[in-house]
């Protein structure tokens, strides 16, 4: 009798929850959310202003250090604030690393109205999304309701009234337990507030399905690129981002200033379809991987992707480079891992130098040898397989890690009829990835 052994996995769940006693915590949740934008506005100012003089765009320790006694970081919980400091770094950080001319640093927070005529008449501050860390917190699990700490600018009388008190209602069948967060998040469309309850909870894993390694190299014209040690690899085309990122941002652009809820509507749909293309893909090839046994998953360092030998930008033509800037890579390779690890398979990053470029049965390298875009073509050994793969197949080897032991003898008699022809999986937005033979729905 087989016993399988298991191991405790520490994760965060995020809750969404529904505020029931909405009408009396709505004006104090309005408040914060409007300090939250003000300090948004004054770090901003104040990293513009470091960045003119200096050079230098200030961290999230530094802004924390010169703006802690300001009076609009008195308006939030000091956790909350230290929260909205440290996203601003962090937007600062991702534009300032992009090597995409079309990126902009991140904008201040406001919000136009507009009279009958389409005239501006004012702006405000819109409503932020404001984080209550667990100093902020008192959790009742027995009545499911949250106190969350007021800010020293919003507390009507001392000590007293100090708290917003909110009853919630999650989905049935969850239970709120560890509570880490709680995130306050103002849904225009709905014109109410709602909270994220992030949780820490700690799940079994089994072992891992087996021994076996696969290899993923991510790209533009096929997202994902998986190659099996058992004679057997899968590719998974972009065609559902792709389409998206030309129809949605067309959408967008139609909406004059005034139609600023429907545009808002353009922006939430986009983002839950690219998250959902996110989730399904990682499921599927956790999936696959389960079922070739599969105990590690090597993924391609896509660290200087934007970049060629020299350090200069790449360019990967009008619709690649918008491909490749609006991909966000980094979020479905954390999707992966943590989808993996559940099942008890490790996921490692891999160098992807020269993975390209060299042959995965012959082991030359040369940059001739992809002759074209989805076929690749070995001059020495006369092999031909899709690139894409043989990518796959070089991160799977994991050439640069001397003690590999998935990795065979590049010398010996590799068949690469497999590599040649992958299988395709195209994305159904109701039943996930499914062959290409199938008919799939690719309507935004």
């Amino acid at each position: 009798m087989l016993i399988q052994a298991f191991r405790m996995l520490e994760v965060h769940r995020t809750h969404q929850a529904k505020i029931l006693n909405h009408s009396q915590g709505e004006e104090s949740l309005d408040r914060h959310g409007w300090s939250a934008s003000k300090l948004w506005n004054v770090a901003n100012h104040h990293s513009r202003k470091v960045w003119k003089e200096t050079g230098e765009i200030p961290g999230h320790g530094d802004l924390k250090d010169e703006l802690k006694t300001h009076p609009k970081y008195n308006g939030l919980h000091s956790q909350s604030s230290q929260r909205v400091l440290e996203e601003l770094a962090e937007a600062f950080n991702s534009w300032y690393g992009s090597d995409d001319d079309r990126d902009n640093p991140p904008g201040y927070r406001k919000e136009n109205y507009y009279d009958d005529q389409g005239r501006r008449v004012h702006e405000e501050h819109p409503r932020s999304t404001v984080t209550w860390k667990q100093n902020g917190i008192k959790h009742d699990t027995t009545n499911n309701r949250v106190r969350l700490s007021k800010g020293a600018n919003h507390k009507e009388h001392p000590r007293a009234w100090e708290y917003i008190l909110v009853e919630y209602e999650t989905r049935p069948g969850v239970t709120v337990e560890n509570l880490q967060q709680v995130r306050a998040v103002y849904d225009s469309t709905k014109e109410r507030w709602e909270l994220h309850l992030v949780c820490k909870d700690e799940i079994e894993t089994p072992n891992a399905p087996g021994n076996e390694t696969a290899g993923i190299d991510l790209g533009i014209s096929n997202f994902a690129a998986v190659a099996y040690s058992t004679e057997d690899a899968d590719l998974y085309p972009g065609n559902r981002l792709k389409q998206d990122g030309y129809y949605f941002p067309k959408e967008i652009a139609k909406c004059d200033d005034s139609g600023g809820d429907r545009a808002t509507r353009l922006h939430h749909k986009w983002a839950e379809r690219r998250t959902h293309f996110f989730h399904s893909l990682a499921k599927h090839i956790v999936e696959r991987c389960v079922e070739k046994e599969v105990g590690r998953i090597n993924v391609g360092d896509l660290e200087g992707v934007r970049e060629d030998e020299n350090g200069s930008s790449k360019n990967w033509g009008k619709h690649g480079n918008l491909d490749l800037h609006g991909w966000a890579f980094d979020r479905f390779s954390s999707i992966l891992e943590y989808k993996a690890r559940v099942e008890g398979i490790e996921v490692l990053e891999v160098s992807e130098r020269d993975t390209s470029k060299t042959c995965c049965t012959c082991g030359k390298t040369d940059d001739s040898q992809r002759v074209h875009r989805g076929l690749y073509v070995c001059d020495e050994c006369d092999a031909a397989f899709n690139a894409d793969v043989n990518g796959a197949e070089n991160i799977r080897l994991d050439s640069n890690e001397s003690n590999s032991k998935s990795a065979p003898d590049l010398g010996g008699d590799r068949s690469t009829g497999w590599l040649a022809q992958p299988g395709v999986y195209l994305h159904d937005l109701s039943r996930g990835f499914q062959p290409r033979t199938e008919v799939v729905d690719c309507k935004p």
